[in-house]
Parts: C-alpha cells; sequence; structure tokens
C-alpha cells in the first residue's frame, strides 16, 4: 500500500513538475556516502551536468550536498534535513546512501535517483531494472566479476592462492564476491577471504595476505577499500601482490587494475535522470535504471613497473577480455591527472 501511495504521490508531483519547469529553481540534495575518488568523480559529474541542462533548458538546480562519511547516523540527519528543507528531488551515491533515502521517502513520495548502486534489484530499490516502481531509480554500476578473473587469470596463469579484500558490511560487496568464489571453485584455485571495516583493518588485511602467500587479490566496488587504497597499495607491491579491482579509481589510488564502468559518464546520466523527472516531469517509476559496459580495464603503470612486470606483455595477455586498455598513474584524485 505504501508504495502505491508513493506512486501516486510521485505522480501527482510530476504533474505539477512538468507542467512548469521553465524558469524554475529546483532544490536537489545530493549524499554521498564517502570521501572516495570514483564517488566523488561521480558527484562532480552530476553537478557540471546540471549546471549544463540548467542552462539548456532555462532552469536552476540548488545544490544541496552533504557527505555523511559513512555514518549511518549523519546519514540519516542529512537526508531528514533534505525533507525539512523541502528538496525536489534527493540523489543518493551509493547503496547504504539509497536505501536510506527510500525508506525515508516512503510516505512523502520525494523522487530519489541512486547513483552507483551495483544490485538494485538485489538490493531491494526497485521492481526490475526496467521498471523501477516507484519513487526511485538511477544508474548502476554492476560489475562482470567473471571479466575480472578472466584478466587476473590471462596475467597470471598460474596464480593458485586468490585474496578475496571487501568489507562484509557493504552491500554492493556481496553478489560479486560470491560471485568471485563460484568462479574459483569452478577453476579450482584456492582462495581465502580477507575482510576489515576501516583503513587500519585492511592494512591488517594486506599484511595477513602477505604473509599468507596470497598471488593476487580482487576487491568488487567496496568504498570502504577504496577508501583505503592508498595505505594499503604499497604493502601489497611489496609482496608481489597484484591487485585486481572493480573501479578505476582503485588503479589510480595505487592497485595493479581497475575494470568497471566510466564513473564520470555514470555522474553524468545520473543528472539526466534527474533531469527527466525534475524537468520533463517523468515519474521515476517508469524510467529504467542505467546500465553501462564493462569494457575498461584500467591499468597503473607505476605499479606494473614495481611489481616488474613488462605493461606491454601482460596488457597484450590480457586484450582479449577487455574492449579497451587504459594507463594511469598513481594519484589521490582524478583531477591530478587530468
Amino acid at each position: 500500500m505504501k508504495k502505491i501511495i508513493s506512486v501516486i504521490l510521485v505522480l501527482a508531483l510530476s504533474l505539477c513538475i512538468g507542467a512548469s519547469a521553465e524558469n524554475r529553481t529546483f532544490k536537489v540534495g545530493i549524499c554521498n556516502y564517502v570521501d572516495d575518488a570514483s564517488l566523488n568523480q561521480i558527484v562532480d559529474n552530476i553537478r557540471t551536468r546540471l549546471d549544463e541542462i540548467g542552462a539548456e533548458h532555462g532552469v536552476k538546480f540548488e545544490i544541496l550536498y552533504e557527505n555523511c562519511n559513512a555514518d549511518a547516523s549523519v546519514m540519516q540527519q542529512i537526508i531528514a534535513n533534505f525533507i525539512a528543507e523541502k528538496a525536489d528531488l534527493m540523489i543518493g551515491v551509493a547503496t547504504p546512501v539509497a536505501m536510506t533515502m527510500q525508506a525515508m521517502t516512503e510516505d512523502n513520495g520525494i523522487p530519489v535517483v541512486f547513483a552507483a548502486v551495483t544490485d538494485p534489484v538485489g538490493a531491494e530499490l526497485v521492481d526490475s531494472l526496467e521498471a523501477p516502481g516507484a519513487n526511485i531509480t538511477g544508474t548502476s554500476d554492476y560489475l562482470d566479476t567473471v571479466a575480472v578473473f578472466n584478466l587476473m587469470f590471462a596475467a597470471l596463469p598460474d596464480a593458485d592462492l586468490i585474496g578475496l579484500l571487501y568489507d562484509v558490511g557493504q552491500d554492493a560487496s556481496a553478489t560479486p564476491i560470491a560471485a568471485a568464489k563460484e568462479f574459483l571453485d569452478q577453476k579450482g584455485v584456492a582462495y581465502r577471504e580477507y575482510t576489515g571495516t576501516n583503513a587500519t583493518e585492511l592494512m591488517m588485511c594486506a599484511q595477513a595476505m602477505a604473509a599468507d602467500g596470497v598471488d593476487a587479490a580482487f576487491t568488487p566496488q567496496d568504498n570502504t577499500v577504496m577508501a583505503a587504497e592508498l595505505s594499503i597499495y604499497e604493502i601489497l607491491i611489496e609482496n608481489g601482490i597484484l591487485h585486481f579491482t572493480g573501479a578505476d579509481s582503485f588503479a589510480l589510488n595505487g592497485a595493479f587494475l581497475g575494470y568497471g564502468v566510466d564513473y564520470a559518464n555514470l555522474g553524468r546520466e545520473t543528472a539526466e535522470v534527474a533531469a527527466e523527472i525534475l524537468v520533463e516531469g517523468r515519474s521515476p517509476a517508469e524510467i529504467a535504471v542505467r546500465t553501462f559496459d564493462n569494457g575498461t580495464a584500467t591499468v597503473n603503470t607505476e605499479t606494473c613497473g614495481l611489481l616488474g612486470l613488462d605493461y606491454d606483455a601482460v596488457t597484450e595477455a590480457m586484450t582479449p577480455f577487455c574492449t579497451r586498455i587504459q594507463p594511469i598513474k598513481t594519484a589521490e584524485s582524478f583531477g591530478e591527472v587530468e
């Protein structure tokens, strides 16, 4: 019943918005989950594209931006503030924010657009990718886990012990980690799980992988590990461990390889979805979740060299398993390499 009420509220709001969008100012609340290169890149591109759309359509977007730094109570307060300030739409960057926004808008019907949610259906945010069904839709950074492991074994055909490095509290990690285990079980390759909830614990995980003689490590789009990558990548390199990950930002921060969506483009597409709702008056219930081609492998050339690998040889071996290989050097943010 709550979902039906939400849909009715959103449709009514959409009709009002669509009828008089020109010259309007729309208040958009954006909550980022944590300060890391991937999510910050998404937010920057949402802002840029909304500015462009505003100029194109003669409207303005007033941005209310906050970062909850992975604190659930802070996240709830930020969203409550957006509601109190009568935001026309909210954007939740990463799965935990999207889920909290969904729960806190069930009764008021405020449209929610999520960004970088790996499994929107599994997280019960939407009924389906094609027809979300309520007041929420957005963009997904679904990871093709098998593709990452094909790249891993192309680069390291003799690897016989893989470390699975992630935070068990990250919903986005559950599905790809399960897929990783299934893949490795079928291949007959041993693996061990290493989990941590902060940089200190993840440094201990990196040291444990080194002690165990792990050949390579896999991390999906895990924001906890992403935020700690600059703290662990040198430990992995010093011990000859290649880190294969689910986003180019990991490679930016020192991992050997990042594979997945272009987060700059994902941010722009998230802004497009928000504009369809606010400017065009469309209902989130009817806007399909946008997914992307995960064909780009980003390889850190500095890390490659420190590991004693020949960049040309290793990328040639991986080329059949991706559509493109993009070199990158270690930096804290994408702004430093652009």
